[in-house]
């Protein structure tokens, strides 16, 4: 039986897994929507490309699994960019099929509808790989190389797409495959051996657990229990330990107390970690360690930036730390456990006051909403939760702030995230500034009936930007910016909205927002709110 290309091409997203397709359909693309009827996989409408990208985003960092995006050609494309940088830095999977005129007419500059000079080249640099489908007959093998990429490698976006005249293409689809069970690489037994022993001659041992863990938190806990060491989390691994871990630290690397004990450690352990500011927080200086490192990574290049090891390992976190648990049988272990608590104790209370109350206010949150998956936009209350907040599971967790750092980021990612998780309580922290790069998006949360708080950190401007202008002595100038009605501004799209004063009334409408039957916008004054 024939079909078109479009047609063989969902059914293969199908067959690979794929649940969801972000996309707003224009001409260039709608061949693309000819078999969706046929298949089981949901369609949703963003109102903007680069919503599509963050919802894809939010959906996988929720779950570990891609999503799609249908992506028109020319500025569908320049849209999604930055959400697809975004995905690229934080290692999140991402598959983005797109348009591009037809065969015949690329790189003619003619003045096409939607034409670019490069439409692959322009977006290589913020994917895994970017590839221009030639002929149909390679479409099962392109797609195998991205399912492969986000199963066996260090994940990421991937954009394939299609000439106009090849998705249009009639093509047998029975010959169309998919790659069987895709499985990680494990550690070679001589690396684990030498990493063992260097682990058992160790005298001041340190771990720094990355977001390359967030899928084997059993293994993680399981090795740090038998080696006893002190253990630290960034911001993308927060929950691989539980909260009240006896050996765990937190994401407080960059507090002096702990940074300190961190590098002056005699060796130090780091599983699935890029080690690089957006990781460790330090922001003012790269990170310095003076003793043996021994890194964990499934991606060979990475195993080199920022910090160079003594050992490197390329494969799995979770395989790894398996093995390296049960290759240290027998251990003595450590006893940190005190110095963990006495490190806590230093660091907080050398903290910003600010940040102490804002760590405050997700435990808050997250005492209101148990289970909940807090989705986070760069905003003053997302900076000081990377430090204090720790969530209760992986992927409960994660924000713009790492990695890319865009703004706009929290609530089109907080919908993905519902969509991926709709059991769970999943609340969108933004401030007044970012919610107005994607407001827009409240449209699709109403549309689609989704459940979910929308929290606006509201202090009239860049917060944070301007913090950090006066502590420099520069002039204040592009941040105080006019800040609109929110609440009247929710109302018009449909949600449900209100500005809150107190802490208790912030709890009653935090709680009523999960259960209703739609988005509910809650303003909060910042100075309020740092009062509660």
């Amino acid at each position: 039986m024939s079909k078109t290309c479009g047609e063989v091409l969902v059914e293969l997203l199908q067959a690979y897994g794929i649940e969801i397709v972000f996309g707003i359909p224009g001409v260039h693309t709608v061949e693309l929507y000819r078999g969706l009827p046929a298949t089981d996989i949901q369609h949703i409408t963003p109102r903007h490309e680069q919503g599509a990208g963050f919802m894809a985003d939010g959906y996988a960092r929720a779950t570990g699994k891609p999503a799609a995006c249908f992506i028109i050609s020319g500025p569908g494309m320049t849209n999604i960019v930055t959400a697809m940088a975004q995905a690229y830095s934080d290692s999140v999977p991402m598959l983005v099929i797109s348009s591009v005129n037809n065969s015949h007419e690329l790189a003619l500059g003619q003045g096409r509808l939607h034409e670019l000079p490069s439409q692959r080249q322009l977006v290589a640099g913020v994917s895994v790989f970017s590839h221009t489908v030639a002929r149909p007959k390679e479409l099962d093998e392109v797609l195998a190389r991205a399912f492969a990429v986000f199963d066996s490698a260090r994940p990421g976006p991937v954009h394939i797409e299609l000439p106009l005249d090849v998705i249009t293409a009639v093509t047998p689809s029975a010959n169309a495959r998919t790659i069987g069970t895709r499985y990680r690489s494990g550690p070679d037994s001589r690396a684990i051996a030498d990493a063992a022993a260097l682990l058992q001659n160790a005298s001041n041992p340190f771990i720094v657990l990355g977001g390359g863990t967030q899928d084997a938190s059993p293994e993680a806990g399981k090795l740090v229990d038998r080696l006893g060491v002190r253990t630290l989390l960034t911001v993308n691994a927060k929950g691989v330990l539980q909260p009240n871990h006896p050996l765990s630290l937190g994401s407080r690397m960059p507090q002096q107390p702990v940074l300190d004990a961190l590098q002056a450690a005699d060796v130090v352990l780091a599983i699935g970690t890029e080690l690089g500011e957006t990781d460790t927080l330090l922001f003012d200086d790269q990170l310095r360690l003076s003793g043996k490192v021994i890194r964990i990574d499934i991606e060979p290049e990475q195993l080199t930036r920022n910090v160079l090891p003594f050992i490197s390992i390329c494969a799995d976190a979770g395989l790894t730390m398996q093995a390296l648990y049960e290759a240290m049988q027998g251990f003595k272990a450590f006893e940190h456990q005190a110095e963990v608590s006495d490190l806590r104790r230093k660091s907080d209370a050398l903290a910003p006051d600010a940040y102490r109350k804002h760590g405050e206010f997700l435990d808050l949150i997250a005492r209101t909403l148990p289970g909940v998956i807090i989705v986070g936009d760069s905003t003053q209350p997302v900076y000081g939760g990377n430090l204090f907040y720790e969530a209760a599971a992986p992927r409960s967790y994660f924000n713009s702030s790492t990695g890319y750092g865009t703004l706009g980021y929290g609530l089109p990612a907080a919908l993905g995230a519902k969509l991926a998780q709709p059991q769970r309580p999943v609340v969108c922290l933004t401030g007044d500034g970012g919610l107005q790069f994607t407001l827009s998006e409240l449209a699709t949360a109403v549309e689609l009936n989704l459940a979910v708080p929308i929290l606006v950190w509201n202090n009239n401007g860049y917060g944070e930007i301007k913090r950090y202008m006066i502590e420099r002595g520069i002039p204040t100038i592009g941040v105080d910016i006019y800040t609109p009605d929110f609440v009247a501004i929710a109302k018009g799209f449909g949600c449900e909205a209100m500005r809150v004063a107190t802490r208790a009334e912030f709890i009653e409408t935090l709680k009523a927002a999960v259960s209703a039957a739609k988005p509910t916008v809650i303003d909060i004054p910042e100075a309020l709110a740092l009062e509660w």
